[in-house]
Protein backbone atom coordinates (compact mmCIF):
# COMPACT_ATOMS: atom_id res chain seq x y z
CA UNK A 1 0.00 0.00 0.00
CA UNK A 2 1.35 3.43 -0.94
CA UNK A 3 0.79 6.54 1.13
CA UNK A 4 0.71 10.19 0.07
CA UNK A 5 4.00 12.02 0.57
CA UNK A 6 2.27 15.34 1.19
CA UNK A 7 -1.18 16.59 2.10
CA UNK A 8 -2.18 20.08 0.94
CA UNK A 9 -4.99 21.98 2.64
CA UNK A 10 -6.76 24.19 0.12
CA UNK A 11 -10.48 24.34 -0.68
CA UNK A 12 -11.46 20.67 -0.81
CA UNK A 13 -12.68 18.91 2.33
CA UNK A 14 -10.00 17.07 4.28
CA UNK A 15 -10.45 13.32 4.76
CA UNK A 16 -9.75 11.42 7.93
CA UNK A 17 -7.25 9.40 5.88
CA UNK A 18 -5.27 12.62 5.33
CA UNK A 19 -4.75 12.99 9.07
CA UNK A 20 -3.60 9.37 9.25
CA UNK A 21 -1.16 9.94 6.37
CA UNK A 22 0.43 12.83 8.27
CA UNK A 23 0.31 11.43 11.79
CA UNK A 24 1.09 7.78 11.13
CA UNK A 25 2.96 7.67 7.82
CA UNK A 26 4.96 10.91 7.90
CA UNK A 27 3.34 12.79 5.02
CA UNK A 28 4.24 16.49 4.94
CA UNK A 29 1.38 18.88 5.67
CA UNK A 30 1.23 22.00 3.49
CA UNK A 31 -1.16 24.96 3.29
CA UNK A 32 -2.22 26.37 -0.05
CA UNK A 33 -2.17 30.16 -0.53
CA UNK A 34 -5.95 30.24 -0.11
CA UNK A 35 -5.65 28.66 3.36
CA UNK A 36 -3.01 31.17 4.41
CA UNK A 37 -5.24 33.99 3.13
CA UNK A 38 -8.10 32.81 5.35
CA UNK A 39 -5.80 32.66 8.37
CA UNK A 40 -4.45 36.17 7.69
CA UNK A 41 -7.94 37.63 7.19
CA UNK A 42 -9.04 36.41 10.63
CA UNK A 43 -5.86 37.78 12.21
CA UNK A 44 -6.56 41.16 10.61
CA UNK A 45 -9.98 41.15 12.28
CA UNK A 46 -8.28 40.54 15.64
CA UNK A 47 -5.98 43.49 15.06
CA UNK A 48 -8.97 45.71 14.16
CA UNK A 49 -10.75 44.69 17.38
CA UNK A 50 -7.66 45.39 19.48
CA UNK A 51 -7.25 48.82 17.86
CA UNK A 52 -10.91 49.72 18.32
CA UNK A 53 -11.18 48.58 21.93
CA UNK A 54 -14.51 46.84 21.30
CA UNK A 55 -15.03 44.05 23.81
CA UNK A 56 -14.75 40.55 22.28
CA UNK A 57 -14.49 37.37 24.32
CA UNK A 58 -11.02 35.90 24.32
CA UNK A 59 -9.61 38.70 22.18
CA UNK A 60 -9.48 41.41 24.85
CA UNK A 61 -11.24 39.75 27.79
CA UNK A 62 -10.39 37.03 30.27
CA UNK A 63 -11.45 33.43 29.64
CA UNK A 64 -14.23 31.21 30.91
CA UNK A 65 -15.78 32.64 34.06
CA UNK A 66 -13.44 35.66 33.69
CA UNK A 67 -15.05 36.67 30.39
CA UNK A 68 -16.17 40.06 31.75
CA UNK A 69 -12.64 41.19 32.70
CA UNK A 70 -11.36 43.63 30.04
CA UNK A 71 -7.68 43.58 29.03
CA UNK A 72 -5.51 45.80 26.86
CA UNK A 73 -2.06 46.37 25.36
CA UNK A 74 0.67 44.04 26.69
CA UNK A 75 -1.93 42.20 28.79
CA UNK A 76 -3.27 40.63 25.59
CA UNK A 77 0.03 38.95 24.78
CA UNK A 78 0.50 38.00 28.42
CA UNK A 79 -2.98 36.45 28.51
CA UNK A 80 -2.10 34.20 25.56
CA UNK A 81 1.20 33.21 27.17
CA UNK A 82 -0.41 32.57 30.55
CA UNK A 83 -3.28 30.63 28.98
CA UNK A 84 -0.92 28.02 27.60
CA UNK A 85 1.07 27.68 30.82
CA UNK A 86 -1.95 27.47 33.12
CA UNK A 87 -3.83 25.06 30.89
CA UNK A 88 -0.86 22.68 30.47
CA UNK A 89 -1.73 20.72 33.60
CA UNK A 90 -2.52 17.23 32.31
CA UNK A 91 -1.44 14.11 34.18
CA UNK A 92 -0.51 10.52 33.40
CA UNK A 93 1.72 8.90 30.82
CA UNK A 94 2.37 10.62 27.51
CA UNK A 95 0.40 10.11 24.33
CA UNK A 96 2.20 8.23 21.58
CA UNK A 97 3.92 10.39 18.99
CA UNK A 98 1.37 9.50 16.33
CA UNK A 99 -1.51 10.44 18.65
CA UNK A 100 0.02 13.84 19.34
CA UNK A 101 0.78 14.36 15.66
CA UNK A 102 -2.84 13.57 14.77
CA UNK A 103 -4.02 16.23 17.22
CA UNK A 104 -1.57 18.78 15.81
CA UNK A 105 -2.71 18.03 12.28
CA UNK A 106 -6.39 18.38 13.19
CA UNK A 107 -5.67 21.69 14.95
CA UNK A 108 -3.97 23.15 11.88
CA UNK A 109 -6.90 22.03 9.73
CA UNK A 110 -9.22 23.87 12.13
CA UNK A 111 -7.17 27.07 11.91
CA UNK A 112 -7.32 26.88 8.09
CA UNK A 113 -11.06 27.51 8.25
CA UNK A 114 -10.06 31.14 8.82
CA UNK A 115 -12.40 31.82 11.73
CA UNK A 116 -9.91 31.64 14.60
CA UNK A 117 -7.66 34.70 14.36
CA UNK A 118 -4.24 33.52 15.46
CA UNK A 119 -1.11 34.93 13.85
CA UNK A 120 0.32 33.30 10.73
CA UNK A 121 3.69 32.86 12.43
CA UNK A 122 2.06 30.72 15.13
CA UNK A 123 0.57 28.36 12.55
CA UNK A 124 3.90 28.28 10.71
CA UNK A 125 5.69 27.31 13.92
CA UNK A 126 3.18 24.54 14.68
CA UNK A 127 3.52 23.31 11.10
CA UNK A 128 7.30 23.25 11.48
CA UNK A 129 7.05 21.10 14.61
CA UNK A 130 4.80 18.67 12.77
CA UNK A 131 6.84 18.42 9.59
CA UNK A 132 10.17 18.27 11.43
CA UNK A 133 8.81 15.50 13.68
CA UNK A 134 9.32 17.52 16.85
CA UNK A 135 6.57 15.99 18.95
CA UNK A 136 5.56 17.50 22.30
CA UNK A 137 5.18 15.18 25.25
CA UNK A 138 1.49 15.35 26.15
CA UNK A 139 0.00 13.69 29.26
CA UNK A 140 -2.99 11.54 28.35
CA UNK A 141 -5.34 12.49 31.15
CA UNK A 142 -7.05 15.71 32.10
CA UNK A 143 -9.18 16.78 29.15
CA UNK A 144 -12.95 17.21 29.37
CA UNK A 145 -12.98 17.49 25.58
CA UNK A 146 -10.39 20.19 24.90
CA UNK A 147 -7.80 22.51 26.52
CA UNK A 148 -5.09 20.47 28.28
CA UNK A 149 -3.71 18.41 25.40
CA UNK A 150 -3.38 21.34 23.01
CA UNK A 151 -1.89 23.43 25.84
CA UNK A 152 0.89 20.87 26.32
CA UNK A 153 1.48 20.86 22.57
CA UNK A 154 1.49 24.65 22.37
CA UNK A 155 3.89 25.39 25.21
CA UNK A 156 6.53 23.78 23.01
CA UNK A 157 6.19 26.82 20.75
CA UNK A 158 7.32 28.88 23.74
CA UNK A 159 10.33 26.63 24.33
CA UNK A 160 8.69 25.11 27.41
CA UNK A 161 8.26 21.43 28.23
CA UNK A 162 9.67 18.25 26.74
CA UNK A 163 9.50 16.94 23.17
CA UNK A 164 10.39 13.80 21.28
CA UNK A 165 12.91 14.47 18.52
CA UNK A 166 15.16 12.10 16.59
CA UNK A 167 14.43 9.26 18.97
CA UNK A 168 15.19 11.21 22.13
CA UNK A 169 13.23 13.10 24.76
CA UNK A 170 14.70 16.58 25.15
CA UNK A 171 13.75 20.10 26.27
CA UNK A 172 11.57 21.87 23.73
CA UNK A 173 13.94 24.83 23.64
CA UNK A 174 16.80 22.56 22.54
CA UNK A 175 14.76 21.01 19.73
CA UNK A 176 13.61 24.43 18.51
CA UNK A 177 17.21 25.59 18.39
CA UNK A 178 18.28 22.52 16.40
CA UNK A 179 15.84 23.39 13.60
CA UNK A 180 16.50 27.14 13.81
CA UNK A 181 13.11 28.04 15.28
CA UNK A 182 12.91 30.79 17.90
CA UNK A 183 10.26 30.64 20.65
CA UNK A 184 7.07 32.29 19.43
CA UNK A 185 5.87 35.65 20.76
CA UNK A 186 2.12 35.31 21.15
CA UNK A 187 -0.45 38.03 20.52
CA UNK A 188 -4.13 38.65 21.22
CA UNK A 189 -6.29 35.49 21.03
CA UNK A 190 -3.35 33.25 20.06
CA UNK A 191 -3.44 31.35 23.33
CA UNK A 192 -7.18 30.79 23.24
CA UNK A 193 -7.06 29.64 19.62
CA UNK A 194 -4.36 27.12 20.44
CA UNK A 195 -6.24 25.43 23.27
CA UNK A 196 -9.77 25.70 21.91
CA UNK A 197 -11.87 23.47 19.67
CA UNK A 198 -12.12 19.73 19.12
CA UNK A 199 -8.83 18.76 17.39
CA UNK A 200 -7.83 16.47 20.26
CA UNK A 201 -10.78 14.12 20.07
CA UNK A 202 -10.99 14.47 16.28
CA UNK A 203 -7.32 13.69 15.67
CA UNK A 204 -7.41 10.69 17.98
CA UNK A 205 -10.59 9.43 16.33
CA UNK A 206 -9.07 9.64 12.84
CA UNK A 207 -6.40 7.15 13.95
CA UNK A 208 -9.11 4.95 15.43
CA UNK A 209 -11.01 4.95 12.14
CA UNK A 210 -7.88 3.66 10.42
CA UNK A 211 -7.41 0.90 12.98
CA UNK A 212 -11.10 -0.05 13.05
CA UNK A 213 -11.34 -0.21 9.26
CA UNK A 214 -8.37 -2.56 9.01
CA UNK A 215 -9.46 -4.62 12.01
CA UNK A 216 -13.00 -5.12 10.71
CA UNK A 217 -11.59 -6.63 7.52
CA UNK A 218 -9.20 -8.88 9.42
CA UNK A 219 -12.14 -10.01 11.56
CA UNK A 220 -13.82 -11.34 8.40
CA UNK A 221 -10.66 -13.20 7.35
CA UNK A 222 -10.03 -14.76 10.75
CA UNK A 223 -13.67 -15.63 11.39
CA UNK A 224 -13.76 -17.40 8.02
CA UNK A 225 -10.84 -19.54 9.20
CA UNK A 226 -12.66 -20.42 12.42
CA UNK A 227 -15.86 -21.15 10.49
CA UNK A 228 -13.94 -23.53 8.23
CA UNK A 229 -12.05 -25.21 11.08
CA UNK A 230 -15.38 -25.81 12.88
CA UNK A 231 -16.92 -27.13 9.64
CA UNK A 232 -19.63 -24.51 9.48
CA UNK A 233 -22.79 -24.79 7.42
CA UNK A 234 -22.38 -22.41 4.49
CA UNK A 235 -26.10 -22.05 3.81
CA UNK A 236 -26.18 -19.37 6.51
CA UNK A 237 -24.12 -17.14 4.19
CA UNK A 238 -26.22 -17.78 1.09
CA UNK A 239 -26.43 -14.50 -0.90
CA UNK A 240 -30.21 -14.80 -1.27
CA UNK A 241 -30.61 -15.18 2.50
CA UNK A 242 -28.19 -12.35 3.31
CA UNK A 243 -29.98 -10.06 0.83
CA UNK A 244 -33.22 -10.48 2.78
CA UNK A 245 -31.72 -8.31 5.51
CA UNK A 246 -30.24 -5.51 3.41
CA UNK A 247 -27.97 -3.73 5.87
CA UNK A 248 -24.98 -2.56 3.77
CA UNK A 249 -22.33 -3.85 6.16
CA UNK A 250 -23.94 -7.26 6.31
CA UNK A 251 -23.88 -7.55 2.51
CA UNK A 252 -20.16 -6.74 2.43
CA UNK A 253 -19.30 -9.23 5.16
CA UNK A 254 -21.39 -11.98 3.56
CA UNK A 255 -19.61 -11.40 0.26
CA UNK A 256 -16.21 -11.47 1.96
CA UNK A 257 -16.93 -14.73 3.74
CA UNK A 258 -18.14 -16.48 0.59
CA UNK A 259 -15.06 -15.32 -1.31
CA UNK A 260 -12.66 -16.35 1.47
CA UNK A 261 -14.23 -19.82 1.76
CA UNK A 262 -14.59 -20.43 -1.96
CA UNK A 263 -13.26 -23.81 -3.04
CA UNK A 264 -12.96 -25.24 0.47
CA UNK A 265 -13.13 -29.04 0.43
CA UNK A 266 -13.64 -28.98 4.20
CA UNK A 267 -16.80 -26.88 3.89
CA UNK A 268 -18.08 -28.91 0.93
CA UNK A 269 -17.62 -32.24 2.75
CA UNK A 270 -19.22 -30.91 5.93
CA UNK A 271 -22.58 -29.88 4.53
CA UNK A 272 -25.42 -31.42 6.53
CA UNK A 273 -23.36 -32.65 9.46
CA UNK A 274 -25.54 -30.48 11.73
CA UNK A 275 -28.83 -28.64 11.35
CA UNK A 276 -27.37 -25.28 12.28
CA UNK A 277 -24.25 -23.84 13.86
CA UNK A 278 -23.94 -21.91 17.10
CA UNK A 279 -24.75 -18.22 16.73
CA UNK A 280 -21.12 -17.13 17.08
CA UNK A 281 -20.50 -19.10 13.87
CA UNK A 282 -23.59 -18.50 11.75
CA UNK A 283 -24.21 -14.85 12.74
CA UNK A 284 -20.83 -13.49 11.57
CA UNK A 285 -22.42 -11.40 8.78
CA UNK A 286 -25.03 -9.97 11.15
CA UNK A 287 -22.57 -9.03 13.91
CA UNK A 288 -19.59 -7.95 11.82
CA UNK A 289 -21.94 -6.20 9.41
CA UNK A 290 -23.56 -4.16 12.17
CA UNK A 291 -20.10 -3.06 13.31
CA UNK A 292 -19.26 -2.05 9.72
CA UNK A 293 -22.38 0.13 9.56
CA UNK A 294 -21.51 1.86 12.83
CA UNK A 295 -17.99 2.44 11.51
CA UNK A 296 -19.41 4.16 8.43
CA UNK A 297 -21.61 6.36 10.62
CA UNK A 298 -18.71 7.26 12.92
CA UNK A 299 -16.52 8.14 9.94
CA UNK A 300 -19.14 10.59 8.65
CA UNK A 301 -19.42 12.27 12.04
CA UNK A 302 -15.67 12.53 12.59
CA UNK A 303 -14.91 13.74 9.08
CA UNK A 304 -17.64 16.40 9.32
CA UNK A 305 -16.07 17.62 12.55
CA UNK A 306 -12.63 17.62 10.98
CA UNK A 307 -13.88 20.06 8.34
CA UNK A 308 -15.77 22.25 10.80
CA UNK A 309 -14.86 25.49 12.54
CA UNK A 310 -14.63 24.61 16.23
CA UNK A 311 -13.28 27.81 17.74
CA UNK A 312 -14.94 30.25 20.16
CA UNK A 313 -15.41 33.09 19.57
CA UNK A 314 -15.71 32.85 15.80
CA UNK A 315 -14.52 35.71 13.59
CA UNK A 316 -16.65 36.34 10.50
CA UNK A 317 -16.38 38.76 7.62
CA UNK A 318 -13.48 41.12 6.89
CA UNK A 319 -11.56 43.69 8.95
CA UNK A 320 -13.81 46.37 7.45
CA UNK A 321 -17.04 44.51 8.21
CA UNK A 322 -16.80 41.78 10.81
CA UNK A 323 -18.76 39.91 13.44
CA UNK A 324 -17.42 38.25 16.58
CA UNK A 325 -19.78 35.47 17.64
CA UNK A 326 -19.61 33.55 20.90
CA UNK A 327 -21.11 30.09 20.45
CA UNK A 328 -20.50 26.47 21.38
CA UNK A 329 -18.77 24.90 18.37
CA UNK A 330 -15.90 23.65 20.60
CA UNK A 331 -18.45 21.30 22.19
CA UNK A 332 -17.55 17.89 20.76
CA UNK A 333 -20.78 15.98 21.29
CA UNK A 334 -20.87 14.53 17.76
CA UNK A 335 -17.36 13.09 17.94
CA UNK A 336 -17.83 11.89 21.52
CA UNK A 337 -20.95 9.96 20.59
CA UNK A 338 -19.29 8.56 17.46
CA UNK A 339 -16.27 7.36 19.45
CA UNK A 340 -18.51 5.82 22.12
CA UNK A 341 -20.58 4.04 19.48
CA UNK A 342 -17.47 2.75 17.76
CA UNK A 343 -16.16 1.42 21.09
CA UNK A 344 -19.36 -0.64 21.40
CA UNK A 345 -18.90 -2.00 17.87
CA UNK A 346 -15.25 -2.88 18.57
CA UNK A 347 -16.19 -4.59 21.84
CA UNK A 348 -18.73 -6.72 19.96
CA UNK A 349 -16.22 -7.75 17.29
CA UNK A 350 -13.95 -8.93 20.11
CA UNK A 351 -16.77 -10.59 22.04
CA UNK A 352 -17.93 -12.80 19.17
CA UNK A 353 -14.30 -13.62 18.31
CA UNK A 354 -13.74 -14.85 21.87
CA UNK A 355 -16.78 -17.14 21.58
CA UNK A 356 -15.46 -18.57 18.31
CA UNK A 357 -11.97 -19.19 19.62
CA UNK A 358 -13.37 -20.84 22.72
CA UNK A 359 -15.16 -23.34 20.49
CA UNK A 360 -11.92 -24.08 18.65
CA UNK A 361 -10.19 -25.36 21.79
CA UNK A 362 -13.17 -27.22 23.28
CA UNK A 363 -13.20 -30.86 22.06
CA UNK A 364 -16.88 -31.19 23.01
CA UNK A 365 -17.87 -28.96 20.11
CA UNK A 366 -14.77 -28.61 17.90
CA UNK A 367 -14.20 -32.15 16.69
CA UNK A 368 -10.50 -31.34 17.13
CA UNK A 369 -7.88 -32.39 19.72
CA UNK A 370 -8.40 -30.77 23.12
CA UNK A 371 -6.79 -27.33 23.23
CA UNK A 372 -5.40 -27.90 19.74
CA UNK A 373 -2.34 -29.89 20.72
CA UNK A 374 -1.44 -33.45 19.71
CA UNK A 375 -0.70 -34.75 23.21
CA UNK A 376 -3.13 -33.01 25.59
CA UNK A 377 -2.36 -33.72 29.23
CA UNK A 378 1.38 -33.41 29.21
CA UNK A 379 0.76 -30.33 27.05
CA UNK A 380 -1.74 -27.63 28.03
CA UNK A 381 -1.84 -26.42 24.46
CA UNK A 382 -3.92 -23.32 23.71
CA UNK A 383 -5.91 -23.51 26.96
CA UNK A 384 -4.78 -20.31 28.65
CA UNK A 385 -4.81 -18.01 25.65
CA UNK A 386 -8.61 -18.24 25.83
CA UNK A 387 -8.35 -16.89 29.39
CA UNK A 388 -6.40 -13.94 28.01
CA UNK A 389 -9.06 -13.30 25.37
CA UNK A 390 -11.80 -13.48 28.01
CA UNK A 391 -9.95 -10.93 30.15
CA UNK A 392 -9.59 -8.55 27.21
CA UNK A 393 -13.27 -8.93 26.37
CA UNK A 394 -14.20 -8.09 29.95
CA UNK A 395 -12.08 -4.95 29.79
CA UNK A 396 -13.69 -3.97 26.49
CA UNK A 397 -17.14 -4.28 28.03
CA UNK A 398 -16.03 -1.71 30.59
CA UNK A 399 -14.57 0.52 27.87
CA UNK A 400 -17.83 0.28 25.90
CA UNK A 401 -19.61 2.25 28.62
CA UNK A 402 -20.22 5.70 27.09
CA UNK A 403 -18.04 8.57 28.22
CA UNK A 404 -20.34 11.21 26.75
CA UNK A 405 -23.01 10.76 29.44
CA UNK A 406 -20.52 11.50 32.24
CA UNK A 407 -21.21 15.20 32.54
CA UNK A 408 -19.33 17.53 34.89
CA UNK A 409 -19.35 21.26 35.63
CA UNK A 410 -16.23 23.42 35.15
CA UNK A 411 -15.17 27.06 35.14
CA UNK A 412 -17.44 28.39 37.88
CA UNK A 413 -20.68 27.15 36.24
CA UNK A 414 -19.73 28.78 32.90
CA UNK A 415 -18.95 25.45 31.22
CA UNK A 416 -21.66 23.27 32.69
CA UNK A 417 -22.12 20.60 30.02
CA UNK A 418 -19.10 18.79 28.59
CA UNK A 419 -18.72 16.13 25.91
CA UNK A 420 -15.86 14.15 27.44
CA UNK A 421 -14.96 13.42 23.83
CA UNK A 422 -11.23 13.07 24.49
CA UNK A 423 -11.90 10.41 27.10
CA UNK A 424 -14.14 8.68 24.56
CA UNK A 425 -11.37 8.83 21.96
CA UNK A 426 -8.72 7.51 24.33
CA UNK A 427 -10.76 4.58 25.59
CA UNK A 428 -11.59 3.72 21.98
CA UNK A 429 -7.84 3.40 21.33
CA UNK A 430 -7.58 0.96 24.25
CA UNK A 431 -10.58 -1.03 23.04
CA UNK A 432 -9.07 -1.33 19.57
CA UNK A 433 -5.77 -2.57 20.97
CA UNK A 434 -7.62 -5.16 23.07
CA UNK A 435 -9.66 -6.28 20.06
CA UNK A 436 -6.49 -6.59 18.01
CA UNK A 437 -5.05 -8.97 20.59
CA UNK A 438 -8.27 -11.01 20.75
CA UNK A 439 -8.30 -11.44 16.97
CA UNK A 440 -4.59 -12.24 17.03
CA UNK A 441 -5.35 -15.09 19.45
CA UNK A 442 -8.21 -16.36 17.30
CA UNK A 443 -5.87 -16.23 14.29
CA UNK A 444 -3.33 -18.39 16.14
CA UNK A 445 -5.95 -20.92 17.16
CA UNK A 446 -7.65 -21.13 13.77
CA UNK A 447 -4.28 -21.64 12.08
CA UNK A 448 -3.41 -24.34 14.59
CA UNK A 449 -6.75 -26.04 13.93
CA UNK A 450 -5.83 -26.09 10.23
CA UNK A 451 -2.83 -28.28 11.10
CA UNK A 452 -5.27 -31.11 11.86
CA UNK A 453 -7.31 -30.57 8.69
CA UNK A 454 -4.70 -29.92 6.04
CA UNK A 455 -5.25 -33.16 4.14
CA UNK A 456 -8.19 -31.34 2.54
CA UNK A 457 -8.05 -28.11 0.54
CA UNK A 458 -8.83 -24.89 2.37
CA UNK A 459 -10.75 -21.91 0.99
CA UNK A 460 -9.17 -19.51 -1.49
CA UNK A 461 -8.71 -16.80 1.13
CA UNK A 462 -8.36 -18.85 4.29
CA UNK A 463 -5.43 -20.77 2.83
CA UNK A 464 -3.68 -17.44 2.14
CA UNK A 465 -4.27 -16.34 5.74
CA UNK A 466 -2.93 -19.64 7.09
CA UNK A 467 0.26 -19.47 5.03
CA UNK A 468 0.74 -15.81 5.98
CA UNK A 469 0.76 -16.62 9.68
CA UNK A 470 3.00 -19.63 9.18
CA UNK A 471 5.67 -17.34 7.68
CA UNK A 472 6.05 -15.84 11.17
CA UNK A 473 4.71 -18.44 13.60
CA UNK A 474 5.44 -22.18 13.32
CA UNK A 475 2.84 -24.83 14.07
CA UNK A 476 2.37 -25.71 17.75
CA UNK A 477 3.70 -29.25 18.27
CA UNK A 478 4.26 -29.04 22.03
CA UNK A 479 4.03 -26.41 24.74
CA UNK A 480 6.26 -23.39 24.27
CA UNK A 481 6.39 -19.74 25.31
CA UNK A 482 3.21 -18.41 23.70
CA UNK A 483 3.43 -14.67 24.28
CA UNK A 484 5.80 -14.10 21.32
CA UNK A 485 3.41 -16.03 19.06
CA UNK A 486 0.54 -13.71 20.02
CA UNK A 487 2.76 -10.69 19.42
CA UNK A 488 3.75 -11.99 15.98
CA UNK A 489 0.13 -12.62 15.09
CA UNK A 490 -0.85 -9.13 16.25
CA UNK A 491 1.97 -7.59 14.21
CA UNK A 492 0.37 -9.01 11.05
CA UNK A 493 -2.95 -7.39 11.93
CA UNK A 494 -1.26 -4.04 12.55
CA UNK A 495 0.75 -3.99 9.32
CA UNK A 496 -0.92 -1.25 7.22
CA UNK A 497 0.11 -2.68 3.87
CA UNK A 498 -0.22 -6.40 4.41
CA UNK A 499 -4.00 -6.77 4.34
CA UNK A 500 -4.49 -5.18 0.94
CA UNK A 501 -1.59 -7.11 -0.57
CA UNK A 502 -2.80 -10.47 0.71
CA UNK A 503 -6.53 -9.93 0.14
CA UNK A 504 -6.95 -7.36 -2.67
CA UNK A 505 -10.65 -8.17 -3.21
CA UNK A 506 -11.66 -7.84 0.42
CA UNK A 507 -14.37 -5.24 1.03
Amino acid sequence: MSFAERIIIAEAPVRWQDVVAVARHGAKLELAPSAWARIENAQAIVQRIVASGDRAYGVNTGLGALCNVSLQDEQLSQLSHNTLLSHACGVGTALSDEQTRAIMCAAIINFCQGRSGLQRKVVEALLTLLNQHITPQVPKQGSVGYLTHMAHISISLLGVGQVSYRGQIMPAQQALAEVGLAPVKLGAKDGLCLVNGTPCMTGLSCLSLDDATRLSQWADVISAMSFEALRGQLDAFDPEIIAMKPHPGMQRVGSNLRRLLDGSEIIASSQGIRTQDALSIRSIPQVHGAARDQLEHAARQIETELNSTTDNPMLLGTPESYRVVSQANPHGQSVAMAADLLAIAVAEIGAIAERRLDRLINPLVSGLPAFLVSQPGVNSGMMIVQYVAASLCAENRQLAQPAVVDNYVTSGLQEDHLSMGTNAGLKLHRALENCTQILAIEYLLAAQAFEFLKEQRFGAGTSVAWRLLRERVPAYAQDRWLAPDIASSASILKDPGLLGAAFPELQ
